[in-house]
């Protein structure tokens, strides 16, 4: 028997993703972002307020990037999310990460994170209930020791930081369960 929760964020798993982008004297700014999703085979959507600093950067560049946050950068990860650029001037700068500029776009790429998606910026779409960045995705990279032979992202390697809305914690994906478009297969036979 269920029970009822009231107005709950029950979607689980969340990706922790990390935003980047220069301001107009090409200062680095990273948020932690929890409400993104790709949103077409080359469009990543993120859901984020537009009072962010890094909101306001990517606006103004109309460049950005996002990693996937993984367990070894955990706590950096987290300060992206905790800490507002609007009030330390010096967030970045304090993790002792290190940036470099994207061969694609005028956005950092954070070398620290695993996986990065190099974004320019599409579209905006603001409504009365939601208020969306969406980024055309210019080139994906990542490190060597996150690919499987087929030269792919594996994320038994990736050890990527899930959210979880309802305890608000951090886990780790990576256990393959099954493989898509095959496991429902059989059903299709009926």
């Amino acid at each position: 028997m269920k029970k009822n929760l009231g107005v709950v964020q029950a979607v689980y798993p969340m990706p922790v993703l990390m935003v980047a982008a220069y301001d107009e004297n090409d200062k680095v700014n990273v948020m932690n972002a929890a409400w993104g999703m790709i949103c077409g085979a080359d469009k990543i959507a993120l859901f984020i307020d537009e009072d962010h600093k890094t909101t306001q950067n990517l606006l103004k560049t109309k460049a950005f990037t996002v990693s996937i946050a993984d367990k070894d950068h955990m706590d950096v990860a987290d300060f992206f999310g905790i800490a507002t650029g609007n009030k330390m001037a010096d967030k970045f700068e304090r993790t002792g990460y290190h940036a470099v500029k994207s061969e694609f776009v005028n956005g950092p790429v954070i070398e620290e994170f695993p996986v990065v998606m190099e974004c320019e910026l599409a579209e905006v779409v603001q409504t009365e209930s939601m208020y969306a960045i969406v980024g055309k995705i210019v080139n994906t990279a990542a490190e060597e020791s996150v690919l499987s032979e087929n030269g792919k992202v594996d994320p038994s390697r990736l050890n990527a930081l899930i959210f979880d809305q309802f305890q608000h914690g951090y886990y780790v994906s990576g256990e393959q369960v099954g493989k898509a478009w095959n496991a429902g297969a059989g059903l299709m036979k009926k």
